[in-house]
């Protein structure tokens, strides 16, 4: 009984390290983005992109050993908006190149 125990205590907590990094990946990633951006893409400001990115890397900092908990699922959640609809509209124009590649006049090459 103790070893599934264990196994349950240790699978909590990895997944509570996968969704602090996702959450820590958003935050970056919402700080190194400019401003402008965020109003080019049609998306809300940085700020409120920051807050809520910081908020949600707050919760998975602190509730790192319980993700399953309902502030867990929301600060997930909200990281996984970012990263999923913000991040690709605002990468375009973040003004460097994406993943070093150059652009010809028929594509990356």
């Amino acid at each position: 009984m103790d070893l599934i125990a264990s196994a349950q205590s240790s699978v909590s907590m990895l997944l509570g390290l996968l969704a602090a990094a996702l959450q820590a990946w958003a935050l970056v990633d919402a700080l190194l983005t400019r401003p402008d951006a965020f109003v080019a893409a049609g998306k809300r400001t940085k700020g409120f992109w920051l807050a809520i990115t910081g908020v949600a890397a707050l919760i998975g900092f602190v509730f790192v050993l319980n993700p399953f908990n309902i502030f867990s699922l929301l600060a997930i959640v909200a990281a996984a908006v970012y990263l999923t609809d913000v991040r690709p509209a605002v990468r375009s124009l973040r003004g460097r190149n994406n993943r070093g590649t150059q652009m010809g006049p028929y594509g990356p090459w």
